[in-house]
């Protein structure tokens, strides 16, 4: 199983970031799909989620609904879309996938991970 992130970069406080995460060796359709992420010197957290089966999706309190994640399962593939990006929001952002039905916020309830794709945020 591989799960590989990429669109991170360098955009301005205010901009605008589209992440995706492309999977090989899962029943894409039977995973639930996640991103967290991680700033230097913190601990990982929660973005957002969004279930097999369903699509339904779950996002972090604080992200105050700016991100928005969703799955093209032809594609094998989940995506997260960041609007209004703040310094705050700089951060390692992983991507990750557990075969169960329904949304997970908990990074241990993950089974596989990607290795991470790099947001940096100036203002």
């Amino acid at each position: 199983v591989q799960l590989q992130a990429s669109g991170g970069g360098l955009v301005q406080a205010g901009g605008f970031l589209r992440l995706s995460c492309t999977t090989s060796g899962l029943t894409f359709s039977s995973h639930t799909l996640g991103w967290f992420r991680q700033a230097p010197g913190k601990e990982r957290e929660f973005v957002a989620s969004i279930s097999a089966g369903s699509g339904g999706t779950r996002y972090a309190d604080s992200l105050k609904g700016r991100f928005t994640i969703s799955r093209d399962n032809a594609k094998n593939s989940v995506y997260l879309e960041m609007n209004s990006l703040e310094p705050e929001d700089t951060a390692v952002y992983y991507c990750a996938a557990e075969p169960r039905p329904w949304v997970l916020i908990t990074a241990n309830h993950y089974r596989y991970w990607g290795q991470g794709t790099l947001v940096t945020v100036s203002s």
